[in-house]
C-alpha cells in the first residue's frame, strides 16, 4: 500500500478521506436524490397540515387514529 503525506496547509487542519472517484460519483448522486426526497416529504407535509390525504382516509386525522392502533 502507498503512503502518501498531505500537508497541513492544504487540508487547514481538517481531516482529510480520500475514496475512489466512482464511490464519490456515487456519494453524490445519493446526496440529489436526497434533496429530492426532503422535497418531496416537504410537500407531503404541507398537504397534512392543510388536510388533503391521499389514500383510503378522507382526513389526516382519521389517518392517524388508524395508525395509533
Amino acid at each position: 500500500m502507498s503512503t502518501v503525506t498531505i500537508p497541513k496547509k492544504i487540508t487547514k487542519g481538517e481531516e482529510l478521506v480520500v475514496i475512489p472517484r466512482k464511490e464519490y460519483e456515487r456519494f453524490l448522486g445519493l446526496e440529489k436524490k436526497k434533496g429530492v426526497l426532503y422535497a418531496d416529504l416537504k410537500i407531503a407535509l404541507q398537504d397534512i397540515k392543510a388536510g388533503r390525504v391521499f389514500g383510503p382516509f378522507k382526513t389526516a386525522k382519521e389517518g392517524i387514529r388508524f395508525l395509533k392502533r
